[in-house]
């Protein structure tokens, strides 16, 4: 998400910034350039221009122009207005209320309704450690209470009985009334959604909303559909009332304009970000963190909190200590592969780390991607455990019976194995000088020689 918007406003603001002195004229080129770009990345005409207007006001004082460093007081006060027009504050669901906390779940048809109540619930189950239950409201597309149930089997979250021919109102105020006697902590309602707003849909919605009392209201929202998901939104917002906007598909979403234009134009924040298909592909939006990843400052406090999510510490410890002793065979490499997969692949990391555009550009370029890496997991998954254990073993009768068994090639066996080498030479370095000889030698002492 974002990837094109950043790498343009990357390249403005690293023009300006080499520059020593401001004019006023330079930072007018420069706000061009971010304007373009915005709009560019789908983001609503009015919120551009409200935007660009209130940097310009900020950016042309006198005590920007003539700091010591005015191109990076610009970044600054562009960073700072991106974070108030993305939200401000992180907001999170508000369960604040005398249990069931009602959740209501609104959207058009295809926006990932249901998925995304599953992973909500699932959140909440798991990381709150909430009893929850899921009712779906959708008995106009076919088999949708069934997909919410199996969601549910797979999440370990309950659902509602379905009952045939129940009408959506009535299934609500069942889901409530079980909710209650059963003490759940929080009930999720999964309401229809249509291809198109019609007042049908947005009747009933307020049917239920007027019956369940919900205290979150969430707009599922898809980030593809760009400008269309804000309209919505907006619709939405007049209408029913909506306290809070979940982004999904964001990882196919190179332009982030919805985004952007969300908080201004429905006056309600975006709570999480659907990163993904798998149930627990969910983040909290962040807008300071959002900011940072939009102008390349990357986002280092996510990343942190990701591998503390999907690391498990014993793994993580146990190959510590064969680091310091010097040892990393195939089997460890093959472990931390798999984890680079589960924290969500190169470009995710990638796109948290400071300063790294260019390289992913690059990166892009050499067509090294996550698909490099699944090609390097049924190599090492081809090798037997001996091989993995002793990669001496390896030969060329060898290496052409694992290169047909991942269907590869025998070039990717030998650059999987010289890459193996170099990591490992690198292990046994580190292992030879201990940390106080690494501080005093520094890294180069175990960087590739030649």
């Amino acid at each position: 998400m974002f990837e094109s918007l950043s790498q343009k406003l990357s390249g403005a603001f690293e023009r300006l910034t080499r520059r020593g002195a401001l004019s006023e004229g330079d930072v007018d080129e420069a706000l061009r350039e971010v304007r373009v770009a915005l709009l560019e990345a789908d983001v609503a005409l009015p919120v551009v221009k409200d935007f660009i207007a209130s940097v310009r006001e900020a950016a042309i004082g006198e005590a920007v122009l003539k700091s010591i460093t005015p191109g990076q007081m610009v970044v600054k006060i562009v960073h700072d207005h991106l974070v108030q027009a993305l939200g401000g504050g992180a907001e999170g669901i508000n369960l604040a209320t005398t249990p069931p906390a009602v959740v209501l779940m609104v959207g058009l048809q295809g926006s990932g309704k249901t998925t995304s109540t599953a992973k909500i619930a699932m959140r909440l189950t798991r990381r709150e450690r909430k009893r929850v239950l899921m009712a779906s409201l959708d008995t106009r597309r076919p088999a949708a209470q069934q997909q919410l149930a199996t969601l549910g089997q797979q999440a370990e979250v309950k659902t509602l009985n379905i009952i045939g021919g129940e009408p959506p109102l009535a299934i609500a105020k069942r889901a409530l009334q079980t909710a209650t006697l059963e003490a759940f902590d929080v009930l999720m309602l999964d309401s229809a959604g249509r291809l198109h707003i019609d007042d049908e849909l947005m009747e009933e919605i307020a049917a239920i909303k007027t019956a369940t009392k919900p205290i979150e209201t969430l707009l599922v929202a898809d980030a593809m559909t760009g400008q269309d998901a804000v309209n919505v939104a907006k619709t939405f917002q007049d209408r029913i009332g909506v306290t809070g906007i979940m982004l999904t598909r964001v990882d196919g979403d190179a332009r982030g304009g919805a985004a952007l234009s969300m908080r201004a134009v429905t006056g309600q924040p975006i709570k999480l970000l659907g990163v993904g298909e798998k149930l627990d592909a969910l983040e909290d939006f962040h807008p300071d963190r959002i900011a940072g990843r939009i102008l390349g400052m990357g986002d280092v406090v996510s990343l942190v909190e990701k591998a503390a999510e999907n690391i498990e510490q014993a793994e993580a410890e146990r190959l510590a200590k064969k680091m310091q002793k010097g040892q990393f065979d195939l089997d460890d490499l093959a472990d931390q592969l798999k984890q680079l997969q589960k924290m969500g692949g190169i470009g995710d990391i990638l796109g948290m780390l400071p300063g790294v555009a260019k390289i992913k550009a690059q990166m892009k370029n050499a067509k090294i991607d996550d698909k490099v890496i699944g090609r390097q997991r049924a190599i090492l998954s081809s090798m037997t455990r001996k091989e993995r254990k002793n990669p001496d073993l390896i030969k060329a009768s060898r290496k052409q019976r694992i290169a047909a068994g991942s269907g590869t090639s025998v070039q990717e066996v030998n650059k999987l194995l010289k890459q193996h080498q170099e990591m490992a030479r690198m292990m046994k370095q580190m292992g030879k000088m201990g940390q106080k000889g690494l501080m005093r030698q520094g890294i180069q002492s175990i960087l590739p020689r030649g």
